[in-house]
C-alpha cells in the first residue's frame, strides 16, 4: 500500500494542502515549525484514528474552524481507494470511503502506517499510558474492529467511574451500590477482550522485536516484552518500583484465556471498597503496563540512552514486520518523523538500510544532510506551510505554519 496523494482542509496550520507522494523514499524537508510533522500526523490518523502528539482531536482543527478534513488516495496494487475523515471539534467524526459514508473505524482497514518519532522514547521511558497507547494503536491496525471495543471500554469506564465518584460524595460504602454490578459486567466483557488481544500482540511481537533489536543495536541483548496485569493483583499504574522479578505468567494467561474474565471479576470485587473510597476504577486494562526488558532487566531505569533508542526503534520495526506479514495490502507505509536527528551515525545508517526496502517511506527532517543517501530520493520542501515538490517546482500549496 502507498499513499499517492494527501489533501488537507483546515488541518493544523493548513487552510488547504496537497501533497503528492511516490513509491519508495519521500523526504519532507523544512525548518522546525514549518508544518512537515502535521503532514505526517494526518497520514497516521487515517491508520490509527489518533495522533502521536495529542490525546484529543480538537488541537488538529485549525484555529477558528469547527472541523478539519483529511483526504487521501491510497494505492493497493492496481486498486485505488479514496479515504476521508472529518475531524469535528464537537461531536463524532465522520468518514467516507470512495465517496460513501462509512464508520471511522473502517479507515484502518485501508490505511496501514507505522510511525517512528522522537516521542517513541516515551514508550520505553515514560509512564504506562505511553506503552498502552503504542499497543492499542497497533491493535487497531491489526484488527480494526478493536477501535470500537476500545472506544466502548473508555465510555463504560467513564460512566462507571462517574458512578463511583457520585457514591463517594454520598457516603455509600461496601455493597450499598448494587447498580455497580451492571457496569462491572460491561467493563469485564470489554476489558477481557482488550487484555486478550494485548497478550496475543505481545506474544506475536516477541520474535520480530528480537530480530529488529539485533539489527539496530548490532547486539543480541535478548529483548522481551510482557504485560503486567492489574486483574492478577497489584497495580502497575501506581507501583512502578514493584519487584519486576515477580512476573505475571503471560504464557499461562494465553493458555487460559477463558479465565481472564473470571480474574477480572474477582479483582473488581476485591477492590470495590477501595474504589468506593477513592472514586476511581482500580482494575482493568487501563491500569496495565507493558514491561520491556533487555538482558533480563527492565529497560526503564536500567538501559542507557542508546539502548533505549534501540528498543524504541525495534518496537516500531517489529510492528511494521507484523503488519507486513499479516496484511493482504502489502507493506505498511513507514513514516520517520524527525527521527534521524535523534540518532548517532551508526543507528542512522542501520535504520535507513532496513526501512529503504519498504514499499513507501516518508521521512521528515529539519536538516537535509541528516537523511542517509539510501533514503534521499524524492524531496519535498516545506516552508511556512507552503509545499514545493522538487519534481514539480511549479506545484505549491499550503497556508500559515505551526508545526
Amino acid at each position: 500500500m502507498i499513499v499517492e496523494h494527501l489533501n488537507l482542509v483546515d488541518f493544523r496550520n493548513y487552510a488547504t494542502a496537497d501533497l503528492t507522494l511516490h513509491s519508495g523514499p519521500n523526504v519532507l524537508v523544512g525548518r522546525n515549525g514549518q508544518g512537515k510533522t502535521n503532514l505526517a500526523e494526518a497520514i497516521v490518523f487515517l491508520a490509527t484514528l489518533g495522533s502521536h502528539r495529542v490525546s484529543s482531536d480538537a488541537p488538529m482543527v485549525r484555529d477558528g474552524q469547527e472541523f478539519a478534513v483529511i483526504r487521501a488516495r491510497l494505492g493497493h496494487a492496481q486498486r485505488k481507494v479514496l479515504v476521508e475523515v472529518q475531524l469535528n471539534r464537537q461531536g463524532s467524526n465522520k468518514a467516507r470511503i470512495n465517496g460513501s459514508p462509512s464508520k471511522t473505524n473502517e479507515l484502518p482497514r485501508y490505511a496501514h502506517v507505522v510511525l517512528f518519532a522522537p516521542e517513541d522514547l516515551q514508550i520505553v521511558r515514560g509512564d504506562p499510558s505511553a506503552r498502552r497507547r503504542f499497543a492499542d494503536q497497533l491493535l487497531i491496525q491489526r484488527t480494526p474492529r478493536m477501535a470500537g471495543v476500545l472506544a466502548d471500554y473508555d465510555r463504560v469506564l467513564r460512566q462507571r467511574t462517574a458512578l463511583l465518584k457520585s457514591a463517594r460524595a454520598r457516603g455509600v460504602r461496601g455493597e450499598g451500590l448494587s447498580t455497580l454490578d451492571v457496569w462491572d459486567d460491561k467493563l469485564v466483557a470489554l476489558g477481557s477482550e482488550i487484555i486478550d488481544a494485548r497478550i496475543r500482540l505481545a506474544a506475536d511481537l516477541q520474535h520480530p522485536l528480537a530480530q529488529a533489536y539485533a539489527t539496530i543495536a548490532g547486539a543480541d541483548h535478548r529483548p522481551e516484552l510482557e504485560w503486567a496485569l492489574s486483574v492478577q493483583g497489584g497495580d502497575p499504574e501506581e507501583d512502578p518500583t514493584r519487584d519486576l522479578s515477580e512476573r505475571s505468567d503471560t504464557k499461562d494467561v494465553l493458555d487460559r484465556r477463558g479465565e481472564i474474565a473470571e480474574q477480572f471479576r474477582i479483582a473488581l470485587q476485591a477492590k470495590r471498597a477501595s474504589e468506593l473510597e477513592r472514586g476511581i476504577t482500580l482494575v482493568g486494562p487501563h491500569r496495565d503496563d507493558l514491561i520491556l526488558r533487555i538482558n533480563d532487566l527492565p529497560v526503564k531505569g536500567y538501559a542507557s540512552h542508546g539502548e533505549s533508542w534501540s528498543v524504541a526503534l525495534a518496537l516500531r520495526l517489529a510492528s511494521a514486520e507484523l503488519l507486513r506479514a499479516e496484511s493482504p495490502a502489502g507493506d505498511p507505509v513507514l513514516i520517520l518523523d524527525d527521527v534521524f536527528a535523534e540518532l548517532d551515525a551508526d543507528r542512522r545508517r542501520r535504520l535507513a538500510e532496513i526501512t529503504a526496502g519498504y514499499e513507501q517511506v516518508v521521512v521528515t527532517a529539519a536538516v537535509e544532510s541528516d537523511i542517509p543517501e539510501v533514503l534521499h530520493r524524492h524531496v519535498v520542501r516545506i516552508e511556512a506551510g507552503t509545499i514545493t515538490d522538487d519534481r514539480d517546482p511549479a506545484s505549491t500549496s499550503g497556508a500559515e505554519s505551526d508545526d
